[in-house]
């Protein structure tokens, strides 16, 4: 099974949390991701893009397997730090 999905890499919970606010008062993701996530996919808006099951730690994955494509996700914690995914495939 192939996913898609865009994420946003921080370090506290809080900071997340912040960041999912903006994103659901109307701020756009991938710019967001490009100024506030510590991932180098930052640079491309967060997108991950396409990636087989198994491929990401076992938190990230479950949470982008039981979201719908669309979905906005977080704070998710792993061993990375805080996400925030929105699930685009």
């Amino acid at each position: 099974m192939q996913l898609r999905a865009s994420h946003i890499l921080v370090e506290t919970e809080q900071q997340a949390q912040q960041l999912i606010e903006q994103i659901k008062s109307g701020a756009d993701f991938g710019e967001v991701a490009r100024h506030n996530s510590r991932c180098p996919s930052g640079r491309n808006g967060g997108d991950l893009g396409m990636f087989p099951t198994g491929a990401m730690v076992p938190e990230f994955e479950r949470a982008v397997v039981e979201n719908a494509v669309g979905s906005l996700v977080g704070p998710v914690r792993t061993q990375f730090g805080y996400h925030v995914i929105q699930r685009t495939a």
